[in-house]
């Protein structure tokens, strides 16, 4: 009696699994980083293409390429900055009405930004006091220069003032080149302009209740719309890490960041600290795993330190903070937008102490114990002044000209700021999640079976929650894997 072969995956109608690793986004960043170093590497050995001059060099074949992919991607991820900072601040002050003791929980929030904030600027003056960056680097290496955008108190508090609905700003520059003058207008966008209208149009959507439905409905609408979009761009992060790890290592090499040496290493043991010491122990001390949260919000703390942007990483960090940590979702649609737009231990803690003791040791320049904490209520007070962009150039000159040192320091860094900003932002990614979860626990809102839930195999799968019955029924092929969110297995 003769037995039927048993039908090959083909015959039967299987999809063919591949390797976890393979779908594994992190898994693909840290390739994008190895090869972006390599590519860095040879691009620089490769030399100036023909052409240029010392001043202004042109780029080889490979690093245009770097540069214009890696260009573009950051393009992509500003591109969707202000329709995304409006619908998800609207879309949290309207969540709030969801929330229970709202005014409390809102509370809370903020005053663990401060608390989270002292915490790391004390850490960031320690550690220049200490390693004495600026006494350590060469004058010879560095030329002060300009910073171009400068902050000040007052014009913070101005800039606070719309000039128009979506806070857009038209720069005109003009160019003379053999007599002849052209004018080249680019448009920006002020972040805080756009806070701003967003919280004002939520706070009235709450007043007018039941006729601001509809407005409050589109918005959501629009958030998601703009949230599903992005998640588009996070996916391609790798080919982005690539070519911008490429072309940083490509255009700085090694000689500008050696006359830094000792800045960049105190910038970088100061985020240590606070992400392997400071953020474990608050999670410990409020009786949530060490590990369960790194595990859950690593996701975005990748994507921060490649992106370079809070605001860029906000739906991964959002969702992280829902889906892995067990913060309620209405309370976390409030908390982690505004955490993406305030809430900057990197940026606005660690990097202005740092470098503001860095600029005085540079110049000989003595502080006293008032300007320390001039430093302190700058980096407490001021981080909205960042607000949730790339770089840090406004809250380090803000905090300059608070306590009074010379801004033309601020160009003695700018050759290493997009090393540092790096490390920044995953920096001020963590605590963006951080904070919920601790005021969620402490509230006793938060989903502690959620939180403490072993991970899947891959955390970040795709952003839909609802996967269908296929893959809810365990199928990993790329297909289904495409459907499932990265919730955690229970």
């Amino acid at each position: 009696m003769s037995t039927a072969a048993p039908a090959s995956p083909a015959r039967s109608g299987t999809k063919r699994r591949l390797p976890r690793w393979l779908t594994s986004f992190g898994v693909q960043i840290t390739a994008a980083l190895v090869l972006g170093v390599i590519a860095g590497v040879i691009a620089r050995q490769l030399g100036a293409a023909p052409g240029g001059t010392p001043e202004h060099p042109n780029p080889n074949g490979l690093t245009a390429t770097l540069s214009t992919i890696g260009g573009s991607y950051v393009s992509l991820l500003k591109a969707a900055v202000v329709p995304l900072i409006f619908t998800a601040i609207v879309s949290s002050i309207s969540n709030l009405r969801q929330v229970s003791n709202a005014a409390r929980l809102a509370g809370q929030t903020i005053l663990w930004f401060a608390i989270t904030a002292l915490i790391a600027v004390s850490i960031g003056i320690v550690l220049g006091v200490v390693i004495q960056p600026g006494s350590r680097a060469s004058h010879g290496d560095l030329t002060a220069a300009d910073p171009g955008t400068v902050g000040t108190w007052w014009n913070f508090l101005l800039g606070l003032i719309p000039s128009n609905f979506v806070g857009a700003q038209v720069n005109t520059s003009v160019a003379v080149t053999d007599g002849v003058a052209s004018a080249t207008s680019t448009v920006g966008f002020n972040v805080l302009q756009i806070i701003v209208v967003a919280v004002a149009a939520g706070i009235a959507a709450l007043k007018i209740g039941e006729k601001a439905e509809p407005f409050l409905r589109l918005n959501a609408s629009a958030l998601a719309v703009i949230q599903k979009i992005l998640w588009w761009i996070i996916r391609i992060a790798p080919i982005g890490t690539f070519a911008l790890i490429g072309n940083a290592v490509a255009s700085y090499g090694w000689t500008t960041i050696g006359s830094l040496a000792w800045f960049v290493a105190a910038i970088y043991i100061g985020l240590a600290l606070v992400l392997f010491v400071v953020y474990p122990i608050i999670v410990r001390s409020n009786g949530l795993s060490v590990r369960r949260f790194f595990s859950g919000v690593w996701p975005a703390v990748q994507l921060g330190f490649v992106s370079r942007s809070s605001i860029g990483t906000l739906p991964l960090t959002q969702r992280v903070t829902e889906r892995n940590l067990g913060v309620p979702q209405g309370y976390a649609s409030f908390a982690v937008p505004l955490a993406a737009t305030t809430k900057m231990d990197g940026c606005a803690a660690i990097y202005p102490a740092v470098a503001a003791i860095f600029v005085a040791q540079f110049y000989g320049i003595q502080l006293d114990w008032v300007q320390y904490l001039l430093i302190v209520v700058v980096s407490v007070v001021g981080s909205a002044a960042t607000a949730g962009t790339t770089g840090a150039i406004v809250m380090l000159t803000l905090t300059l000209t608070t306590v009074g040192l010379p801004l033309d320091g601020v160009g003695l860094l700018l050759a290493v700021d997009a090393i540092l900003d790096m490390g920044r932002t995953a920096i001020n990614v963590a605590g963006q999640a951080l904070v919920p979860t601790i005021v969620a626990k402490r509230e006793g809102i938060l989903d502690r079976d959620l939180y403490d839930a072993p991970r899947s195999g891959d955390p970040f799968r795709d952003e839909d929650a609802d996967a269908p019955a296929a893959a809810k029924a365990g199928d990993d092929t790329v297909a289904d894997a495409e459907e499932n969110a990265f919730a955690p297995t229970r």
